[in-house]
């Protein structure tokens, strides 16, 4: 591996490969086909991009976002990989010159969106370009069962057909071992090599409170957080929309980006964002996917997702050059009813099953009073290990751990409402939802409880002195007990396990968990929350310096300042403040060719203030 490794350190600047980056390449050389699951921030281009260095002929990326080629083809140039795209954006002169030099073998990497890799034409056009290698970005996309599907991926089958031989490696970043399967199985993947990394992000904290009010929430939040980048997910474009306006109002640079605004908005907006231009994107899902922003700090949530696959995609935006990320997730069990009308607007039945289940979980994530990341780790089939391999239960950097929710006896309060429970099926015949036995608890006056007659149930109102959110609060813990569950196949009704039976008959004590209300964490846990997640020490007056020079040489580029220095291989040079032009290459992220543009610079800056 000496080849792969100067290669590593000449053009990415770095000594070592992340954990499977390297038994992935030497399986991909071997010409295994590959399938490689790795957290994002774990370093998947690297798979495709260090290997085709190596081989004769050209590599082929399938990539989903148009959008996205240009910055990555871009931070390839810059590091003297000679790489190009070919999409719609390109004039008919760029299209035919990129194609002539396609001809001539100028290029090691090729990227495609799918829908133009499938046009006939480029099909019996690649198979002139000595294609060595097909990569195939964001592969959960090819599954129904993915958070994602695109029904273009689905086509990608026909390479096995026209490239029979040629190695693929399909890369993502969140796929359950039921989306894996369907990856390997729709692209005639033949016995591939499998590696799925660690989906812990330990650099990341996580943090749900309960929306009160989210503007106000969220300034209290940003202003503690001066000059960071970070997004912010709404659920609807209007929200989107209205939420980017108040901050603007509020003096905070934001813009919104949505699947409603034109192409040449949202191209618009994501520069600007890119280039740290504006620190703040209010954004719905429609934005996130293989965006390469390595800064960005932070990732609020203003309403719920729809499942924990996309909360664990989209919280992964943050902290992708290893530094410290905050999530943040305003929550309302208001939510929860808004997301179960979208699951039903689903065309087919089985689509709803999905769509209510996964509700279903992300609402006992939320709920829960466990470890955010032992339970996003368990969803994904991972136990969260220490060092040592020994297994824990806490992670000491997300809410739960920093601030435990008060426990307290809440057997009267599980036994009402498994009563309530029984009371409404015996009465009615059927089973209804938890916010229905929440109302029924708390007394509400509603139009199913009068049409259902369950105000004259012996279990109506016997719970008045609680509120609806926290009987629902209550419900979903009994369900992460197992003394409740919610069928999923019967639209989400809640049913007595035979646990719950149990408890109602020696009626052994419960303990339940106080809802959440707290709004904010407090400040000394918040510093203590960025050490336990990798905040290193280094000069901050020398890195903003540097960060300040980066802006500039960026600007007069013309590009993303990342791609000239990550803030990581910054706060390293802040630390090490290397003597020499030599010692700048034992900073992190600083190679041969990023010695060569701007290592004179940056080692001028670390010394005129050293000195």
């Amino acid at each position: 591996m000496n080849e792969l490794q100067h290669l590593l350190k000449k053009h990415f600047g770095f000594d070592t490969f992340r954990p499977l980056q390297q038994e992935i390449i030497a399986s991909s050389l071997a010409g295994r086909d590959v399938v490689a699951l790795l957290p994002t921030g774990g370093g998947k281009s690297l798979c495709y991009q260090l290997p085709a260095l190596v081989r004769d002929g050209l590599t082929v990326v399938v990539s989903p976002l148009i959008a996205l080629m240009k910055d990555q083809v871009d931070g390839l140039r810059e590091i003297n990989i000679p790489a190009t795209y070919i999409n719609s954006s390109l004039d008919s002169g760029e299209f035919l010159d990129r194609f002539s030099r396609l001809n001539s073998g100028d290029f090691k990497i090729l990227y495609l969106s799918p829908e133009r890799l499938l046009q006939e034409s480029m099909l019996n056009q690649l198979s002139l370009w000595n294609i060595s290698a097909i990569a195939i970005d964001e592969a959960h996309c090819i599954s129904e069962w993915g958070h994602d599907f695109r029904p273009e991926y689905a086509q990608l089958a026909r390479l096995r057909e026209v490239f029979p031989e040629v190695p693929v490696i399909a890369l993502t970043a969140t796929a359950t071992e039921r989306v894996c399967d369907d990856i390997i199985s729709l692209l005639n993947l033949r016995e591939p090599a499998r590696f799925v990394a660690s989906f812990n992000r330990p650099n990341l904290s996580y943090r749900i409170i309960a929306r009160r009010d989210p503007l106000k929430q969220i300034i209290e939040f940003l202003e503690e957080h001066p000059d960071e980048s970070g997004i912010i997910y709404c659920l609807s474009r209007a929200k989107t929309e209205e939420f980017a306006k108040s901050l603007s109002d509020k003096g905070f640079s934001a813009l919104p980006y949505h699947a409603g605004l034109s192409t040449e908005e949202r191209a618009a907006h994501q520069e600007r964002f890119l280039r740290d231009q504006v620190p703040l994107m209010v954004a719905t899902v429609a934005f996130g996917m293989g965006v390469n922003k390595p800064n960005v700090r932070f990732v609020i949530h203003h309403d719920l997702p729809k499942n924990i696959e996309s909360y664990y995609q989209e919280t992964g935006r943050a902290g992708r050059d290893g530094l410290p990320g905050e999530c943040v997730l305003l929550y309302s069990p208001s939510d929860t009813a808004k997301l179960y009308r979208f699951a039903e607007q689903a065309n087919e039945p089985r689509e709803q099953e999905v769509a209510r289940r996964q509700i279903s979980q992300m609402v006992r994530f939320v709920e829960g009073s466990e470890c955010r990341r032992v339970a996003v780790l368990r969803y994904f089939g991972e136990e969260y290990r220490g060092e040592d391999g020994t297994p824990l239960s806490s992670c000491g950097a997300c809410d739960n751990c920093l601030t435990p929710r008060d426990q307290f006896d809440g057997t009267t309060e599980a036994l009402k409402i498994l009563s309530c429970i029984a009371r409404v099926k015996q009465h009615s015949g059927f089973g209804v939802g938890v916010h229905h036995i929440a109302e029924v608890l708390a007394g509400a006056d509603t139009e199913k409880i009068r049409r259902w007659e369950h105000q004259r149930l012996s279990t109506y109102g016997i719970g008045k002195e609680r509120t609806r959110q926290e009987w629902i609060s209550f419900t979903q813990e009994l369900v992460s007990q197992g003394l409740v569950r919610i069928n999923a196949e019967r639209f989400n009704t809640v049913e007595i396990t035979e646990a719950g039976k149990g408890a109602m008959k020696s009626r052994i004590p419960i303990t339940l968990t106080k809802p959440l209300t707290t709004t904010r964490l407090e400040r000394e846990k918040r510093r203590e929350l960025r050490v336990k997640t990798g905040e290193k020490s280094f000069d901050n007056e020398l890195f903003e310096r540097l960060r300040r020079l980066r802006r500039a040489i960026a600007d007069a580029k013309g590009m993303p300042a990342f791609m000239v220095f990550s803030d990581a291989t910054l706060q390293d040079m802040a630390a090490k403040k290397p003597q020499s032009l030599e010692e700048m290459l034992s900073v992190s992220g600083v190679g041969e060719r990023k010695l060569e543009q701007y290592g004179e610079l940056f080692w001028e800056e670390v010394v005129r203030i050293v000195v």
